[in-house]
């Protein structure tokens, strides 16, 4: 059966699709040796090749599905390099194998927390598009305390620079002194988008935390700077989220390296060393 050619890259783990889209419009892949076009539909038994590179029936398949959760500081990137030489998330977490890790969102230099990633192209772009309407939770810290007009505006909702945006929730988590908590869950993944919900009301923005993205709730016993892997269980429970299907491992021969090699203890989930 065809598929979009974006879609079987993605599955395959160079990416999502948005990022695929653009290679392919770059020219970066063909197909049966002619230059791919958005649009295009493959079977697994053409010949792709992407930067001039085959694409192995193996990879086609896909590689074993899985998603960290990061718990990301403030001060790192959520980029694969910076130019100003700045931490990025990418510096602690293990090798993809077979594919490369893709960020579900982003958070911005500034916004710690909860940091999903995946090798599963198709999974991050469900779970990113508006249209899947997943929730996404922050602990927010505001400078002073906001009235109830100001609340029920938040969640009515707020015309901004790139269109109307609003808060499903916002719960009053209490705090002291100046600084006031807020809980708020909103569905999209739009730049700096809480932030700028407070900013439009007058609000000052003093801390920002992601606590949860759809099911997956950030442990508290993870620590700033690490990683594990999201269990069968939860994993199971953001595919239903993205409204993907739970299906079973695909058998992919074995490399003669693989086959070969003894099995290893299971690495405690943590902080790549360098």
């Amino acid at each position: 059966m065809s598929e979009k050619l974006q879609k079987l890259l993605a599955r395959a783990g160079f990416g999502s699709r948005r990022e695929l889209e653009a290679w392919i419009t770059a020219g970066r892949v063909s197909v049966n040796g002619r230059v791919a076009t958005l649009g295009d539909r493959v079977e697994e038994s053409d010949l792709i090749r992407v930067d001039g590179r085959v694409l192995s029936r193996h990879r086609k398949a896909g590689p074993r599905r899985r998603v960290l959760v990061y718990n990301k500081p403030e001060g790192e990137l959520v980029t694969r390099s910076d130019p100003e030489g700045r931490p990025t998330v990418f510096e602690n977490l293990p090798r993809a194998g077979g594919g490369r890790w893709i960020p579900v969102g982003r958070l911005d230099v500034n916004t710690s927390g909860l940091l999903l990633l995946t090798n599963d192209g198709e999974l991050a772009n469900r779970l990113m598009h508006p249209s899947s309407e997943v929730e996404r939770e922050y602990a927010v810290r505001i400078y002073g305390e906001p009235s109830p007009e100001v609340i029920k505006q938040l969640t009515e909702g707020v015309e901004l620079e790139d269109g109307f945006a609003r808060f499903d929730s916002v719960v009053d988590a209490g705090g002291e002194g100046t600084n006031h908590w807020f809980h708020v869950v909103i569905r999209e993944g739009r730049n700096r988008e809480v932030r700028r919900l407070w900013e439009s009301q007058g609000g000052v923005v003093s801390r920002l935390i992601r606590v949860r993205y759809g099911p997956v709730i950030l442990n508290r016993a993870l620590r700033q700077g690490r990683f594990q892997d999201l269990p069968p269980p939860a994993l199971k429970a953001l595919l239903e989220a993205a409204g993907l299907p739970d299906e079973p491992e695909k058998e992919r021969p074995a490399s003669r390296r693989a086959r070969h090699k003894p099995q290893g203890r299971t690495a405690r989930p943590g902080k790549r060393r360098r």
